[in-house]
């Protein structure tokens, strides 16, 4: 059965047998005890850190020292806008 683009036809009754298998809750990782899923995630917990790409050292102090320039000015800048509005605020209010 060909279905056009927002078609409301109801699926065949394969498709829904088809579907039902697909929404069924269970199967192998659902009957394994709490230990061994907490394994499970442990063991893909490594092999997803084994996958990270870790910056040298070098990388690392430039990030670093990026990051804390970046602050520095950020905390320059609000200071300095603080201290505006405070002048602002008592000009305007006395």
């Amino acid at each position: 059965m060909t279905d056009a683009v927002g078609s409301i036809d109801k699926p065949d009754a394969q498709d829904e047998a088809a579907e039902s298998k697909k929404s069924r809750k269970g199967g192998k990782r659902g009957k394994k005890g709490p230990l061994a899923r907490l394994a499970l995630f442990y063991r893909q917990i490594v092999a997803e850190l084994r996958k990270v790409v870790w910056p040298s050292r070098s990388q690392l102090t430039t990030y670093t020292t990026v990051v804390i320039v970046f602050v520095v000015i950020m905390i320059g800048l609000v200071t300095v806008i603080d201290y505006g509005l405070d002048e602002v605020a008592k000009y305007v209010f006395g």
